[in-house]
């Protein structure tokens, strides 16, 4: 049997999101603990491609999980992200480490890109006619992307989506700079550790791109 996976819990008033903390990207939220623990079992399937891509090993047995942590949750929680770290975010980061990190959030935006080509431009609309078509949601991403930019003390210009060397270039600088912060201080005023940093961006990548699947039956 596989080992149980560590997972930490940011518990808010009306919302629970559950984080795997070795996998960046793999996070699922539900009403309480244990709807959030059992929508990140459902979603293991989805998030196989992320580890696959990277050529990181994943079991892909039904997962078990154990929970290491719980931190209280905010506005941001109850609105639908997740916003706050776990306290071994802050721990030394080693080398060999910041490498996986950096592989399984590339392996992100590879995946994102992958469902943003086939998907049609127009998407399935939700019960209320809501909900943004493709582009509009890759739009979204690269703008969502230049606050995180910031949260890891970089200052970068942020490239038109259709950029695709600037992009390159952009994505490229967000791994440099969590790769660089191996052996470094892990946390910093207004800053985010490098570790939350990826499993953030990560988790915004795959949320988008697992919605542009179902919206595009």
């Amino acid at each position: 049997m596989a080992p149980a996976i560590p997972v930490y819990l940011e518990v808010g008033a009306k919302r629970v999101f559950a984080s795997a903390l070795d996998w960046p990207g793999w996070t699922r939220s539900g009403k309480d603990e244990t709807l959030a623990l059992e929508a990140l079992a459902v979603y293991a399937p989805r998030y196989t491609k992320v580890p696959k891509a990277a050529r990181i090993d994943f079991s892909d047995g039904a997962p078990t999980f154990k929970v290491v942590e719980r931190v209280t949750g905010n506005a941001t929680t109850d609105f639908g992200a997740p916003g706050i770290p776990s306290s071994t975010d802050t721990k030394a980061l080693a080398g060999k480490e910041a490498e996986r990190i950096c592989d399984l959030l590339a392996a992100s935006w590879k995946v994102f890109d992958a469902v943003v080509s086939k998907a049609p431009a127009e998407l399935r609309k939700g019960p209320r006619g809501g909900g943004r078509d493709r582009d509009k949601i890759a739009d979204h991403i690269i703008d969502a992307e230049s606050a995180y930019v910031g949260k890891l003390g970089l200052k970068l210009e942020t490239p038109r989506r259709d950029n695709t060397s600037a992009v390159r270039e952009w994505r490229k600088a967000i791994i440099d700079a969590i790769r660089a912060s191996a052996g470094g201080p892990q946390s910093g005023e207004k800053r985010w550790p490098p570790r939350y940093a990826a499993r953030r961006i990560a988790w915004h990548l795959l949320d988008h791109a697992w919605e542009i699947e179902d919206r595009s039956q």
